[in-house]
This record gives C-alpha cells, sequence and structure tokens, in this order.
C-alpha cells in the first residue's frame, strides 16, 4: 500500500514506483490497481497505449474523460472499458465535495497492437452481481458483458457469508481472483480484501465466503 496524501493505492502487480520482478503480471493480466481517491483529487491527463483498461468503481463516483470526447461519471456498479491501441489521453477524477471514490483499475494485455481506440460502459446492478458470477468484459461480449481485445473472461460478484459457488475452468486455462472486500477461502486458502490469488492445473474454483465478500474473477488463457 501507498498513501500520497490525496491517493491511497495497493499494487497487486509492479506499477509506477513499485518494482518486483517477480510480480509483473500473470497471464495477460498486467495491472490491478485499487485506488481511493480524496474529494476534489484525481489523475490529471495522461496517455495510454496498446492496453485494455477496466475501471470498476466500488463506492463513490469518479469522473472520466478523454480524447475521443467522453466526459462520463462512473457510479457503484459501472464498469469502463477502454481498449488504448494506438492512443488515447484520458483523466480520471472525483469531483465530490462529500466523500472519496473507491476504484479498482485494471489492465489486461491486448491480443493485437494499434487497434482503432474504443469506449464502453455500462452499468451492471447489485442483483445482477449478487451471489453470482456476472461477467462484465469478455472477448466476444458474451452475455451483455463489455468487448476486450484478449481471451479472457472478467467476473464480478458480491456474495454473502456461506454463499458458496464455484466456477469451472477449460484445459490449460487459469483463474485469478482478487479480493475486493470482505473475506472468504478459494479453493480452502483463507483471503482477505487486498488479497490475489492464482489458480492454476484445477478444474474447479470455489469461493466460500466468511462474511459479506466483493471479489472479481479473471479467467484467462
Amino acid at each position: 500500500p501507498c498513501c500520497h496524501g490525496w491517493l491511497y493505492t495497493r499494487h497487486t502487480f509492479s506499477f509506477a514506483h513499485y518494482h518486483d520482478a517477480h510480480h509483473m503480471g500473470w497471464r495477460s493480466l498486467r495491472v490491478i490497481n485499487e485506488d481511493v481517491v480524496a474529494q476534489f483529487k484525481g489523475f490529471g491527463t495522461h496517455g495510454h497505449q496498446d492496453m485494455e483498461i477496466l475501471s470498476y468503481v466500488v463506492s463513490g463516483a469518479l469522473t472520466h474523460q478523454d480524447s475521443m470526447g467522453h466526459t462520463e461519471v462512473l457510479l457503484p456498479g459501472d464498469v469502463q472499458a477502454i481498449s488504448a491501441g494506438r492512443g488515447i489521453m484520458h483523466s480520471e477524477n472525483n469531483g465530490s465535495p462529500a466523500e472519496p471514490v473507491h476504484f479498482l483499475q485494471i489492465w489486461i494485455l491486448p491480443d493485437e497492437l494499434g487497434i482503432e481506440p474504443r469506449y464502453e460502459q455500462r452499468t451492471f446492478p447489485e442483483e445482477a452481481r449478487r451471489g453470482r458470477l456476472c461477467l462484465v468484459a469478455s472477448r466476444d461480449g458474451d452475455d451483455g458483458s463489455l468487448l476486450i481485445h484478449q481471451e479472457a473472461r472478467v467476473y464480478v460478484a458480491l456474495l454473502a457469508r456461506g454463499e458458496m459457488i464455484s466456477h469451472g475452468l477449460a484445459d490449460g486455462r487459469g483463474a485469478w481472483v482478487q479480493v475486493v472486500r470482505g473475506a472468504l477461502s478459494v479453493n480452502g486458502v483463507a483471503m482477505a480484501a487486498g488479497d490475489g490469488a492464482a489458480i492454476e492445473e484445477e478444474e474447479m474454483v470455489t469461493l466460500d465466503p466468511s462474511e459479506e465478500t466483493e471479489l472479481l474473477l479473471f479467467d484467462l488463457a
């Protein structure tokens, strides 16, 4: 974890001033940053290229502006997907005078470089995420999910205590589980908020929450 006064952030993989040669990403998953941004603060205009970028808002309101002409406000349950492709500029800010904004920014390596930049945003209401893995991003935009240029499927879930669910893995695929809040066991291993775990060479991922839990699951080639 790192605190810059206006920003509290946790980096799952190497990012900015945090560098660990053993944690540069996993499969096509390159970045998971959990950020809490103070009122009237944020990330000024900056650029990205050749990256699939997902933002998932946990609480508060995140204001996004970009060089493609989008000005949007993301609220809890909103997911944003940007294919940076040949290059975009954007900013992310908390315009609220009352509360911080808590969100996760995720980078996934694309399977094609130099594509036309693309923006998409969708709301996945609580009832769609409650008690199940809700698909929010995929290669083909399955089940109303956002489209990303990678053979990856990204799920979110809100689970009550004891609400155990499972997810099957096809041959050769792996899963990354990221706990946003709460606590659970993943294939029998205890995890808490901020923890992440890689699962490989398993047929099934079993999620067993010991309290109210919010999580992301990445099913990756």
